[in-house]
């Protein structure tokens, strides 16, 4: 029954997103040995290009209302295809402190997303700023890591997939027990 349990694991998919080249390996290596499928990337905006959101999406909302009654048909096919790419991510992992678009900023672009909202964000830095932390737990981070991040710190983030997991599982167990009772007969 372990071997089920480690086989499932291996369905998480975490994207990974460090701008440092040796700490996004470490954190690569560290979710791997976890038996985590890891894609990692290198700056906020190839994070949402890989999820398929363009950088523009979450901008101020003034762009939206400038948007016409034909862009917002196309966006929701769009949205469409934002679910399709981002599909398999079960949870993102994002440093804090990048070039050009910082960890909190893609954290704020993802929960404003209504395809990715409810995909956990952990937040990573190598600087204890108690503020820095509670505004990103605030703003929808799960967890925020200290690094150099360990391998106890990866096996905290076992129950927030845990927790989509039991959503789909539910679901599907429903599913299942309903073409049961509907076989049956």
């Amino acid at each position: 029954m372990g071997m089920a349990i480690d086989r499932d694991d291996t369905q998480f998919h975490v994207l990974a997103v460090d701008d440092s080249l040796i700490d996004r390996k470490l954190i690569e290596r560290l979710l791997k040995t976890s038996s985590f499928q890891v894609t990692a990337v290198d700056s906020g905006s190839k994070a949402l290009e890989f999820l398929g959101l363009n950088n523009n999406d979450a901008d101020d909302d003034e762009e939206d209302e400038q948007r016409d009654s034909n862009t917002e048909s196309v966006s929701s096919d769009e949205d469409q295809d934002h679910q399709d790419l981002g599909l398999g991510v079960n949870l993102i992992i994002t440093d804090y402190c990048m070039p050009g678009m910082t960890g909190y900023d893609l954290l704020k672009k993802i929960k404003k997303s209504s395809s990715f909202k409810d995909i956990p964000v952990v937040i990573m830095s190598s600087e204890n700023i108690p503020s820095r932390i509670s505004r990103c737990l605030e703003d929808g981070a799960e967890e925020f890591f200290l690094k150099p991040v360990q391998l106890s710190d990866v096996n905290k983030l076992r129950p927030h997939l845990m927790k989509g997991r039991s959503k789909d599982i539910d679901s599907s167990h429903k599913t299942t027990s309903t073409r049961l009772i509907t076989s049956g007969n």
